[in-house]
């Protein structure tokens, strides 16, 4: 049945409503038209649509209209469904309820949508004209909270008034938690105001503490407002309130918020946060921590008194605002005891190195030409050393060949392949104590230059079809605004020499443009050699198995820069002998070329060694139709390492041995470094080969350094995946589908819970060896494991643990166990650290809504307590 109500084709005066009535059933259809009497003003603006699924009823009068099961009523933005609707034409009301089973649960409530307001209640009476409505049992939402009220008056559009109701965040039909109001004012969309309310929690009301009054923002954007500060006690700087401020919603593009710390032993702090953003254009953030912590009684020798900061900011451009332009920032600087007294983070505690960048990039649109600029900072937390580059700048030619034409046709002429590229750097660094950084000077600490790379690559050639032979030439210019001048003076004493300079060395700074040159030429080879073994039992898994070798061989020149001609290298006569000392010292790309000619082959040998199977077996399948699968025995095994052909003494460099391999998909790393020269009592390296001096292995050389790391982890089966045939296991092949068919139906325990508890586990293995020197005569080893793991122990409870173990020392470092339970509309969290300078232990119960986020209990201990400065 539909029918609707018409009010606006009438004109003034004359007749106010009419009523069109349409009843569909069956296949009948009936028309009427009832008449109303006349009323003083309008009844309505704009149509009434209503229907119901059973029946319809109209009143002799035209009045009222009764609508039976899944009725509904229409009128402008409003919706309203309900088993039993009344509407009344006179006093343009409605009434609506719901109905009532067996048992009598109620089904079929009063649904009532206005807009994006919607809430639901057992009965309900609304007045169209006065836009007013008294409402029993309601339940409606309000941003992240819920209202469950006995009795609410609705006063206007957007205005509640309601009566011993309650409000949660707990979205179940029984709450397990509400704040009992006796009395509220409800304004859709932007605030609750609350009259005397308490606590309830699983249905037991806690009295103590009586909230007089209470306030809750309801805007669904975001506004203005005061930051409620959290409180507690430490230890050392006593009672606190922290993160209170207020947060300032400037407008769509940007907002503030501006908190502060306070501690009542004499530490506070202070904290600014943005975010901001134009869309298509760029976003980002930026931060500003500022605190002065105070330990101790001030005049005792146990006093002492700090200032830290942090500054953070990040800003990314839309990669669509500027396809040759981008700018882009990642800013994380602060002092270095900051982290250590300030952080609550166990990541941001733990963490000792710190950088930041701020970029600037420009491409050249139709030309080879690019350019970039970059602000960098890093910085050890540690030793509180710190590394600023302001700026470095880059500018770049793409390779380009002179000798190939535009418009060029057939084949690549041999010197068309002529290519030449060019790299300029600018840089202007410094490294020092975070406290000596802005009382540096500029001239004398402050190292800066420009350097220019120009590699020319000569097209490359095969020798007999399979070697591929690659000639250069490298050319490398530096431009230092500096260099040093080294005089003798016996007796003399000065301390702020450079490192490496005697102290009887007298060290004067030039200033002025200074050319530091070098070049070097190069040829290189290379060639890959196969070998594959095939076995010979045809019914073997193993398809084969194929070696792949890559031996490189090259050769470089590189002239005596240290000759005069040059002037990198001063001739210095000290106690009877000569010394050579860098004019170059310090550069920032380095010093001066090295004094000595310099003839070296290089030559490197890489394996890899892979194995092909069978994947699966299908004896209906011929052997060109089975499906293989590929298995890296060795990812790679290399060994490299160079001979001097000029120089005079120790000219074999070193044997680098690196292999990585896979087993059970576990990555395995491993590396060795053999020095084949034996060394002296002062461990320094002699010209007398291990091979001639020592026996077994040891003539393979001395080892001065190797490193072993591999990582597993292991996890419980999915058994839902199992249960849906996602299992690797699951039978397939012909007739597997008609066995499964008539296989018997196994029952379902419904009643039974499953007491499945995944889980996964993992641990990290290194070992690093550091060969003998002059203050570890036996060697250094180091031998760490992490291991880390998760365990769900029901549905709702989880537990984790991360430790790290040096097996070297026998103890574990940064240790921490963490225990939580989802409580449905609250979290329980346990947190634990049982030993080492953070330790420490946290309980808290709290409300997971943000907006209650203050709503919680907690105890903790903590690691702050402990700390001693």
């Amino acid at each position: 049945m539909k029918a609707t109500i018409d009010a606006s084709i009438v004109p003034a005066g004359e007749m106010d409503t009419t009523l069109v009535f349409e009843t569909y059933q069956d296949s009948m259809r009936t028309d009427s038209v009832f008449a109303v009497d006349t009323v003083n003003d309008p009844f309505l603006d704009d149509p009434i649509t209503y229907n119901a699924a059973d029946s319809m009823i109209v009143s002799i009068d035209g009045q009222k209209v009764y609508l039976y099961n899944d009725a509904t009523v229409n009128y402008q933005d409003i919706e309203l469904t309900a088993y039993y609707i009344e509407l009344d034409l006179e006093t343009k009301e409605i009434y609506a309820e719901g109905i009532a089973d067996s048992i009598g649960e109620l089904s079929q409530k009063p649904l009532f949508k206005q807009g994006s307001e919607e809430y639901e209640s057992e009965t309900m009476r609304y007045n169209f004209n006065s836009q007013k409505a008294f409402i029993t049992k309601v339940v409606s939402q309000q941003g992240e909270g819920y209202i469950h009220s006995d009795r609410t008056k609705k006063i206007g559009k957007d205005v509640f008034i309601t009566e011993k109701a309650k409000y949660t965040t707990c979205d179940a039909d029984h709450p397990h938690f509400y704040l009992q109001m006796t009395k509220a004012k409800v304004i859709a969309n932007k605030k609750i105001i609350t009259g005397p309310a308490y606590m309830v929690l699983e249905d037991f009301p806690i009295y103590f503490p009586l909230i007089p009054f209470g306030y809750f923002p309801n805007s669904p954007s975001y506004s203005s407002g005061i930051l409620i500060p959290k409180y507690g006690e430490e230890q050392n700087r006593g009672f606190f309130l922290r993160e209170g401020g207020y947060y300032w919603a400037a407008s769509d593009y940007f907002d503030l918020a501006v908190t502060g710390d306070i501690y009542s032993k004499g530490s506070w702090g202070t904290h600014i946060k943005t975010n901001y953003r134009k869309r298509y254009k760029f976003n980002g953030n930026f931060g500003f921590d500022y605190a002065i912590n105070k330990y101790g009684e001030e005049g005792l020798d146990t006093y002492s008194r700090s200032k830290q900061y942090k500054l953070m900011w990040s800003h990314s451009q839309d990669a669509k605002a500027n396809p040759n332009s981008t700018f882009s920032a990642s800013v994380n600087l602060s002092s270095s005891g900051y982290d250590k007294q300030n952080a609550y983070n166990t990541n941001d505690y733990l963490t000792t190195t710190k950088s930041s960048s701020i970029s600037y990039s420009k491409r050249f649109e139709n030309t080879p030409f690019n350019m970039s600029m970059n602000l960098r900072h890093s910085q050890n937390t540690k030793d509180s050393t710190m590394s600023l580059s302001l700026p470095e700048m880059t500018f770049s030619m793409a390779k380009v060949y002179p000798f190939r034409p535009k418009n060029r046709s057939g084949k690549i002429k041999f010197y068309e392949k002529f290519g030449i590229n060019y790299t300029g750097n600018l840089k202007n660094s410094i490294t020092a104590k975070e406290d000596e950084i802005l009382s540096s000077s500029f001239a004398t600490d402050w190292k800066n230059g420009i350097k220019h790379n120009v590699p020319i690559s000569f097209p490359s050639f095969n020798l007999f079809k399979y070697v591929n032979f690659s000639p250069g030439i490298s050319y490398n210019e530096k431009w230092y605004f500096k260099q040093y001048n080294y005089t003798f003076e016996e007796g003399a004493d000065y301390e702020n020499n450079p490192s490496g300079i005697p102290s009887d060395i007298r060290v004067d700074t030039i200033t002025g443009l200074n050319r530091v040159y070098d070049y070097a030429y190069s040829i290189s080879s290379s060639t890959n050699i196969y070998g594959m073994y095939l076995p010979r039992n045809p019914n073997s898994k193993i398809k084969g198995i194929r070696h792949k070798m890559t031996p490189s061989v090259g050769f470089s020149y590189r002239p005596d820069f240290g000759q005069d001609k040059f002037g990198y290298w001063q001739e210095v006569h000290r106690d009877s002998t000569t010394h050579y000392y860098d004019t170059n010292l310090g550069g920032i790309y380095g010093g001066s070329p090295g004094r000595g000619e310099s003839g070296a082959i290089s030559f490197s040998l890489t394996n890899n060694l892979e194995m092909k199977m069978l994947d699966t077996r299908d004896s209906t399948k011929t052997d060109s139709e089975q499906k293989y699968k590929k298995v890296k025995l060795i990812d790679n095994l290399s060994i490299s390492s160079s001979y001097n052909l000029i120089a005079d003494s120790l000219n074999l460099a070193p044997f680098n041995i690196r292999a990585r391999t896979t087993v059970a998909g576990v990555s395995i790393n491993m590396g060795t470094t053999l020095d084949p020269y034996m060394v002296d009592e002062d461990y320094r390296r002699i010209h007398k080969y291990a091979w001639n001096e020592r026996s077994g292995i040891g003539k393979l050389g001395r080892v001065t350094r190797a490193n072993l790391s591999f990582g597993m982890n292991f996890r419980s089966k999915d058994k839902k995946k199992d249960a849906k045939g996602g299992g690797d296991n699951k039978p397939t092949g012909p007739g597997v589908d008609e066995m499964l068919e008539d296989a018997p139906v196994l029952p379902v325990f419904d009643n039974y819970a499953d007491f499945s508890m995944p889980w996964d586990f993992g641990f990290d293995y290194s070992l690093n060896y550091t060969g003998a020197t002059k203050s570890y005569p036996n060697g250094r080893v180091t031998q760490t494991l992490g291991m880390r793991g998760n365990l769900s122990i029901t549905e709702k409870w989880k537990l984790s643990a991360n430790t790290n173990f040096d097996i070297q020392a026998m103890e574990f470092s940064f240790t921490s166990f963490n225990l939580t339970r989802d409580l449905h509309c609250w979290n329980m969290a346990f947190n634990f650290v049982p030993f080492g300078f953070r330790k420490s232990y946290s309980f808290t119960i709290s409300a997971s809504s943000s907006m209650l986020q203050d709503l919680k209990i907690q105890k903790q201990k903590s690691h702050y307590d402990s700390m001693t400065f």
